[in-house]
């Protein structure tokens, strides 16, 4: 392999307790039971509102995502402070680099918040690209948004290795001809992970097996 795109939430940024809590206070007005990670894992998929749906257990109504949306990013961006990089993220970073070949991140966060946290956690340095999402497109399904990043990294697809924690990542991968390996630390359950037939492992430093 010769790039690695990296995943942040749930990958490199090791914030499921961040996205748990965020996701207790948006439902606690519904009367559902606090989730502790594993349930939360459970009920998670993408696009994000159906992972909601299965929360509540009845469709959305009109409107009713957005204020979910907006709710839970409030909340989450005042725990996500608590969290950290994934514990092996920055020997990952640095034996990557160091390898000479290159890497970037491509999330479905808010573009401008993705780069401030990568530059206040001094690994903005490590990546070629930083992606995140623009303006009025949360939540959804992450192919379009690599096709797009692809594109601009000029590296053959079947030399790319995508690392993260979501099945949606594996698509998306899938989508573009590029490898995937998911990352068990994340949002995902890795019961999931595995019956996707993706390979899993439980490092990011794992990964590598798979890049090499």
């Amino acid at each position: 392999m010769e790039h690695i795109i990296w995943d942040w939430n749930g990958t490199l940024f090791h914030d499921i307790d961040a996205v748990v809590g965020a996701t207790n206070k948006v439902f606690a007005p519904y009367g559902l039971a606090p989730m502790d990670a594993e349930a939360f894992r459970a009920a998670y998929t993408r696009p994000i509102w159906v992972a909601y749906e299965r929360m509540l257990g009845r469709p959305l109504h009109e409107g009713e995502w957005e204020r979910l949306d907006q709710a839970f990013h409030d909340n989450y961006h005042e725990l996500m402070h608590a969290s950290e990089l994934a514990a092996d993220a920055i020997d990952c970073l640095n034996t990557w680099s160091e390898s000479g070949r290159t890497q970037s991140l491509l999330s479905m966060w808010a573009h401008d918040r993705l780069v401030r946290k990568a530059a206040e956690l001094g690994i903005d340095r490590y990546f070629s690209r930083i992606d995140g999402l623009g303006a009025g497109a949360p939540g959804g399904g992450k192919a379009e948004h690599m096709v797009a990043h692809i594109e601009s990294l000029e590296v053959k697809p079947s030399r790319i290795l995508v690392i993260g924690d979501s099945l949606d990542d594996a698509h998306a991968a899938e989508h573009v001809g590029a490898s995937a390996v998911l990352y068990a630390g994340g949002m995902t359950s890795r019961a999931d992970l595995a019956a996707s037939g993706f390979p899993v492992v439980d490092s990011l430093s794992a990964a590598f097996a798979h890049a090499r």
